[in-house]
């Protein structure tokens, strides 16, 4: 009598789940899809600090130069600050760069998330060369733009002009937060951009917060009682 042997499932040709582990990698294909659908030029845009007991969010949209991509453009995260440096240099030498933040008492009186994407609205909106469409990091377009976009996943892992958006973002950051460190030098900020560290909290706990401090956010938000 013959068994039948129960065959091994096989995932279709190109299913994720035979990538989940793999590493994204930036590209510029979102952009040239954009591009073959009709939109020209393509700016990508992404914010950074929304996670911070201080500072600002900043937002970064940049349109790159199909013909002068900086090497090694990847998620902000992923690079040493002395590489981010380097590029910074490199994306605001070579491509189309626009910057804008959101203040510490903005995020108080909305919301992180509405002063993010106003943030965000701002710096694509002050780009000097219109942008056509736009792709944007995470799952949020900011409302009011000229121009469509589309907001990607991950997208600094995935898109070079976004890449670059948050490394544009990420340097401007922090050293605003290192000047701010000047300001302020009992919180250390130039260490820890406004994070919550033990050094940061202890900052707080001894000396109280400062104009730069989110009092919306826990722990330095008051709970009604």
């Amino acid at each position: 009598m013959c068994e039948l042997r129960r065959m091994p499932r096989r995932a279709p040709p190109d299913s994720p789940m035979l990538f989940e582990d793999a590493p994204l990698v930036p590209t510029f294909e979102l952009e040239l899809i954009a591009r073959r659908a009709g939109h020209w030029p393509v700016a990508g845009a992404d914010e950074v600090g929304r996670g911070p007991l201080a500072g600002p969010v900043v937002a970064a949209a940049v349109i790159l130069d199909p013909e002068h991509i900086p090497n090694g453009l990847n998620d902000s995260k992923q690079l040493t600050a002395a590489r981010r440096e380097e590029l910074f240099v490199e994306i605001l030498a070579t491509a189309t760069v626009s910057i804008a933040s959101s203040s510490a008492s903005r995020i108080d009186t909305t919301d992180i998330r509405k002063a993010s994407l106003d943030a965000m609205r701002r710096a694509i909106c002050g780009l000097a060369v219109p942008a056509s469409y736009v792709l944007t990091d995470g799952l949020d377009v900011p409302t009011g733009l000229a121009c469509p976009g589309k907001a990607v996943v991950k997208g600094d892992a995935r898109s070079f002009s976004i890449a670059a958006a948050s490394i544009v973002a990420k340097v401007t950051r922090d050293r605003m937060m290192a000047r701010a460190g000047l300001v302020f030098p009992a919180y250390g900020f130039a260490a820890h951009a406004g994070y919550g560290t033990a050094k940061h909290r202890a900052g707080i706990e001894e000396h109280g917060p400062c104009s730069l401090h989110r009092m919306s956010f826990r722990p330095l938000r008051k709970e009604a009682v």
